[in-house]
């Protein structure tokens, strides 16, 4: 198990800490939510967490059979409800790899995004398209 502490520092700002490392993040209500957008909003992280859990598992997947991704660019797109309650409805993922599209491990390194543990938590109604961006094939 892992602990995080989260601490409300008053008007819609928290800072939590990673238990093992110490690491803080601080998060802040997004202006369309009553707040001043300072930093990640909460369901900022969740956009966070599922773009670099996808390059985690891509990334040991692929230090696993010696193939260099670096530089891989993933953005993900986060969409809220417009009506109440308030939730993520989409996130609209864009993978953009440093590889060839006929790479041979290709359909691998695709299976393995959408096997991160983030991924794979994420409640069902929440829509999660993905676009692959590979370069020029040799």
């Amino acid at each position: 198990m892992i602990e995080i502490t989260t601490i409300y520092e008053g008007e819609l700002h928290c800072s939590s800490t990673h238990g093992p490392s110490g690491t803080q993040v601080s998060t802040d209500a997004p202006v369309d939510n009553n707040g001043r957008g300072e930093s990640f909003s909460p369901t900022d992280l969740v956009a966070t967490a599922l773009g670099s859990c996808m390059g985690t598992i891509m990334g040991i997947v692929s230090q696993r059979k010696n193939i260099d991704i670096s530089g891989m660019k993933i953005t993900v797109g986060k969409h809220m409800s417009t009506d109440t309650p308030r939730r993520i409805v989409k996130l609209e993922v864009a993978i953009e790899m440093p590889l060839p599209g006929n790479h041979p491990d290709r359909k691998m390194l695709e299976s393995s995004a959408l096997s991160c543990p983030v991924y794979e938590s994420l409640h069902p109604d929440i829509k999660v398209p993905i676009s692959w961006s590979w370069g020029e094939e040799v």
